[in-house]
C-alpha cells in the first residue's frame, strides 16, 4: 500500500511539474492556429538588466532606446557594439510598457496610463513631467508610438472591462491631453481574424505594442502572449494578420522601425536572455 501511494504521489508531482513548466514557457513552444515562421535578418541578445525589455524606440541606425517593466530608466543600446552605452533615470520603479521619441524628447508609458515626458532625455537635464489619463473604468495600457503626421502619440489597450473591441487612443502633443474617444477601434469580428479558427473575443488580441511604418503610414499592432502582428491602414482598417510561432517570439513586447522601414521587435527573456530581432515579413 505504501509503495502504491508513493507511486501515485510521484506521478501527481510529475504531472503538476509538467503543467507548471509548460505554462512558464519552458516546455516546447505552443503556437496558435495559422502560425507561421518569419525571416529573422539579425538577432541581438540583451544583457540581464534588459531581460524584461518592454519597449523600444529607434534613435538612429545604430542605437535603440529601451525600457523594461520594473525600473524608471531609459537604456540606450548600441546595435553595433551590442552594449548599453547610457542609462537615463526618469522615475521610480513601476510597470513601464512603452516608449516613443519625438525629437529630443522621450515619452514613456506606464501601464496605469501615466505618460512621462523626458525632455532632452539624452542629456538628462530636467526632471520628467508626468501626465495622467482621466479615463473611467479599468484599462491596462501597453504600447506607445509617435504619430508624426497628426502630432500625437498612439496608445494601445491590452485589457479593459469590456471585450467588445480593442480601442486605440491618442494623446495630443499640442495640448498634452488625451483625446477622450478612441481614434480607432479593432473589432474582433473582422474577417482578418478568420485564419486563427478560434472563438472571437477580447482574448483574440491583447496588444502589447503599436507602431507606424515610416513609409506606408500603416499601423502595426503587436501582441506578446500568443504572438501576432496586426496591420491596419492609416484609417484603422485591418489589412493583414500575422500569427507568429512562439519559438521565434517568446514574448514580443517592443517594436520600432528604422527610417528606411526595417522592422525591429524585442522579446522578454522568459528564462532566456531578452533579445531584439530585425525581421522581414513576406
Amino acid at each position: 500500500m505504501k509503495k502504491t501511494a508513493f507511486l501515485i504521489s510521484t506521478g501527481v508531482l510529475l504531472l503538476v511539474g509538467a503543467i507548471y513548466f509548460s505554462f512558464d514557457g519552458i516546455a516546447p513552444a505552443r503556437s496558435m492556429p495559422g502560425a507561421q515562421l518569419v525571416k529573422i535578418e539579425q538577432k541581438w541578445e540583451l544583457p540581464d538588466i534588459l531581460s524584461e525589455v518592454s519597449g523600444i524606440a529607434m534613435m538612429d541606425n545604430n542605437r535603440i532606446a529601451c525600457i523594461q517593466d520594473e525600473d524608471g530608466i531609459i537604456f540606450i543600446y548600441n546595435l553595433k557594439t551590442s552594449k548599453i552605452e547610457q542609462k537615463i533615470e526618469f522615475g521610480d520603479s513601476g510597470d513601464y510598457e512603452g516608449i516613443a521619441l519625438v525629437g529630443k524628447t522621450a515619452y514613456v508609458l506606464r501601464s496605469d496610463g501615466s505618460i512621462f515626458e523626458v525632455n532632452e532625455f539624452a542629456n538628462q537635464t530636467t526632471p520628467a513631467i508626468k501626465h495622467t489619463i482621466p479615463l473611467k473604468g479599468k484599462y491596462d495600457f501597453e504600447g506607445l508610438c509617435y504619430d508624426k503626421k497628426n502630432n500625437r502619440l498612439l496608445l494601445n489597450i491590452k485589457d479593459m472591462d469590456k471585450d467588445e473591441f480593442k480601442p486605440i487612443f491618442a494623446f495630443d502633443l499640442s495640448t498634452k491631453q488625451l483625446i477622450p474617444k478612441p481614434v480607432f477601434n479593432i473589432n474582433f469580428n473582422d474577417p482578418v481574424f478568420d485564419i486563427m479558427e478560434v472563438k472571437k473575443s477580447g482574448r483574440i488580441l491583447r496588444p502589447t505594442e503599436i507602431g507606424i511604418h515610416p513609409l506606408t503610414g500603416n499601423i502595426y499592432v503587436l501582441e506578446a502572449k500568443n504572438p501576432k502582428l496586426l496591420i491596419l491602414d492609416p484609417t484603422g482598417k485591418p489589412l493583414k494578420l500575422y500569427v507568429f510561432k512562439e519559438d521565434q517570439f517568446r514574448q514580443a513586447e517592443g517594436m520600432s522601425f528604422s527610417k528606411e522601414g526595417k522592422l525591429f521587435i524585442s522579446n522578454e527573456g522568459n528564462h532566456e536572455p531578452g533579445n531584439i530581432l530585425q525581421i522581414s515579413l513576406d
